[in-house]
């Protein structure tokens, strides 16, 4: 692991930032919140196609409340971007099984006292199941977490996803090597392997552990870590059936789902990415993402 000292956000906080080496190699960048005595650690697992600077305002937050924080992205993403992702082999399960291990086994090894949170954000927490270790954590917080299988996605996206499926990534990937995502104002750059894996458990009914079989559905159902949902009830992307056929993989967690309108706190607007806006901290972070942390089940 290599570290490099950033500017610290609070006298309290220090905020450094490291490379971890995952079994395959490759180096994932992270970013750790340390106070100067954490009573847990957080890992927080991004979005797809969401870089980890996003998630600093949450990450500064829960450090100056005594949680160590580590954010990461994804190889081939944000500060773990590579030169062409033309040249990338990697798939979604890569990500989990390579660099969520890595990145759980080190976050382990630092505070190896303390209990482990992974908060979850989105496909954060599709890969949990997928983890061989996943039984370091002492639960999960998923935030609009849910299956990506399109005919139940919420309305407004269904028909941009056969779009998505049936002709962009088709017809983009054989033309650049790489799903081109931000000139398609879609998702974001994605390797190959990802965007193509992505869309076969989109078109099937049992998303991931559909098509991956019987091993990984097994894995899932493994799990016993307790889990929260927080889901929202305008989330542009997943419907409350997306978010609900998910979390049945898990079927022998203990399982808490909460839905949370936006005029439960008095705004118009949350939506599929909006839970970690620092706007949002003296609500949803403070009312329903701090209960959720602190407590063990």
């Amino acid at each position: 692991m290599k570290s490099t000292a950033m500017t610290s956000a609070t006298m309290d906080t220090k905020i450094t930032q490291c490379t971890i080496s995952t079994p395959a190699d490759h180096q994932v960048v992270a970013t750790r919140y340390e106070p100067a005595t954490p009573h847990t650690a957080i890992i927080i697992a991004p979005a797809m196609g969401v870089p980890q600077r996003y998630y600093a305002p949450v990450a500064e937050w829960l450090a100056a409340k005594g949680f160590a924080v580590l954010t990461f992205d994804y190889y081939g993403m944000g500060q773990s971007s590579v030169n062409k992702l033309s040249k990338l082999s990697i798939n979604v399960l890569d990500w989990a099984q390579q660099d969520c291990v890595a990145i759980l086994d080190f976050v382990h090894q630092q505070h190896p006292d303390l209990p482990i949170k992974w908060l979850a954000h989105s496909v954060g927490g599709q890969l949990f199941g997928a983890l061989p270790n996943h039984h370091l954590v002492d639960k999960m917080v998923t935030v609009t977490t849910g299956s990506g299988y399109w005919l139940e996605n919420a309305p407004a996206l269904k028909r941009k996803a056969w779009f998505l499926w049936f002709f962009m990534v088709p017809v983009t990937i054989p033309m650049f090597g790489y799903f081109p995502g931000k000139k398609l104002k879609m998702v974001g750059d994605l390797p190959k392997n990802v965007m193509l894996q992505w869309r076969r458990w989109c078109l099937h009914k049992d998303y991931l552990v559909g098509v991956e079989g019987e091993p990984l559905r097994s894995q899932f159902a493994a799990v016993k870590v307790p889990i929260t949902s927080l889901s929202v009830t305008d989330d542009e992307l997943l419907s409350a059936r997306n978010i609900e056929s998910l979390h049945k993989f898990y079927r022998s967690a203990p399982l808490r789902m909460i839905r949370i309108a936006p005029e439960d706190i008095g705004v118009k607007r949350i939506g599929h990415f909006g839970f970690f806006r620092e706007e949002f901290a003296s609500s949803l972070w403070t009312d329903y993402l701090l209960p959720e942390l602190t407590g063990r089940a």
